[in-house]
């Protein structure tokens, strides 16, 4: 109650039964259309493939990095974009896994409000017993909170419920564990295989809730395993795991999942806790929504960024030859440092997935192309810093300057090609 009081458990049966069926229809649909894909992330300078398979869906435009791996939205389909799917059996999975956004999102907002007001409660018996204690208790022990009831307790304001909840995209897990050769123990409380080993998430908004829908294919076997008396993990069911950061001292937790579970992790538990996924025998998927860190992940940022490293570029009207405005050392850096971000934080994360994308839409084939256009521009106003910083004209101190900013980040480059040329 103390030390996991911000991971919130439901049951399947709490989920509407129409939106279970979508969903797990959907999970089918893109494991039958071969959409999930092992990832291959780099930890420590080596470069290892997940046991698990992904698959990234959300809004257009959006992106998820973890591990030094950028992942693309499958966008779902949103109201003022053309998006062609592959097949009406995609778009409708697409379709489904926005409803359960839309529905966690509800879900996450009134565990946030329970949250608060359970907080607000401690705050009040901690000085005074009045009325208004009383009436926070009644509430609690009812278990329901009303719009008019929350806005009385609520330290946050409604914006702030929002952006912590209002999930853009989510990131779609699968894994068989009897296909796996070899699955890694859990090293510290003796919990069994693991799917996926002790993390936090990455590249979230700060105290942003994550919302997690199970569903593992239990066949009769399973069900029967779960029927004996087993000291400790039922080897057959998968289990969520939780423990303290940096603390093997304090027990840590393992909840079972059931299809169509649902487990929300609220305010700060992902970088207080860490968390893992333990494999029980049956294949499983799952849906993690989650609120991802947008300020340097979306397309709308990068064509930003680009446009304005361009506006240094100017074209003469009547040779129509290029030439640059500045050679500034600050200007200078700016544009070579989104010149360097295009490249390697985009253009060769996206390709180096392959053509994995084009099994679901090809959405981002134009927005790619466009930023390949704008690359090649950048390497051109390369190629025209070399040449003014060669000419004697040049003030020296100021050429010096331009000079030394300018290698670093043409350096930087290089090994950047290299190690990506060697992946």
């Amino acid at each position: 109650k103390t030390k996991y009081s911000k991971l919130i458990f439901r049951k399947s049966d709490t989920v509407p039964e129409e939106l279970h069926q979508r969903v797990q229809e959907s999970f089918l649909t893109l494991r039958e259309h071969n959409c999930f894909f092992q990832d291959l992330v780099r930890i420590k300078g080596k470069d290892f493939l997940t046991p698990v398979s992904r698959i990234l869906i959300g809004n257009p435009g959006c992106t998820y990095k973890y591990l030094n791996t950028r992942l693309f939205t499958v966008p779902w389909p949103t109201e003022g974009y053309d998006i062609k799917y592959c097949s009406p059996q995609i778009h409708d999975a697409c379709k489904a896994l926005m409803r359960l956004n839309d529905y966690l999102h509800i879900e996450a907002v009134k565990a946030l409000q329970g949250q608060n007001l359970f907080e607000t409660k401690e705050i009040k018996d901690a000085t005074v017993i009045d009325r208004e204690q009383s009436f926070a208790t009644s509430l609690l022990e009812q278990g329901s909170v009303s719009k008019d009831q929350s806005g009385v307790c609520l330290p946050e304001d409604d914006r702030s419920l929002k952006n912590r909840t209002s999930y853009n995209l989510t990131l779609l897990n699968y894994m068989d564990p009897l296909q796996m050769l070899y699955l890694k123990q859990e090293p510290y409380f003796g919990m069994g295989n693991m799917a996926v080993s002790w993390h936090h998430d990455e590249n979230l908004v700060e105290r942003s809730v994550v919302a997690v829908y199970s569903y593992s294919c239990e066949d009769s076997a399973v069900e029967e395993s779960s029927e004996q008396e087993l000291k400790g993990r039922d080897p057959a069911v998968w289990y969520v795991g939780l423990k303290v950061a940096w603390d093997i001292e304090t027990p840590g937790l393992a909840v079972p999942l059931h299809q169509g579970d649902i487990y929300l992790m609220l305010d700060d538990l992902n970088m207080t806790h860490q968390h893992c996924v333990l494999a029980g025998l049956s294949p499983r998927f799952s849906s993690t929504h989650r609120v991802a860190d947008s300020s340097r992940g979306t397309l709308e940022y990068i064509l930003g960024q680009c446009e304005l490293a361009l506006q240094n570029l100017q074209t003469d009207s009547d040779s129509m030859a290029l030439s640059l405005k500045s050679l500034e050392a600050a200007v200078v850096k700016q544009v070579e440092e989104i010149h360097n971000e295009v490249e390697f934080e985009w253009l060769r994360q996206f390709w180096f997935q392959g053509k994995r994308y084009l099994k679901c839409t090809d959405w981002w084939l134009k927005p790619m192309a466009k930023l390949e256009e704008f690359w090649r521009k950048m390497e051109i106003m390369t190629s025209l810093v070399l040449s003014e910083v060669r000419k004697e004209q040049q003030i020296e101190e100021q050429r010096n300057e331009t000079i030394s900013c300018f290698l670093l980040l043409l350096k930087e480059r290089q090994r950047l090609r290299k190690e990506w040329t060697t992946r």
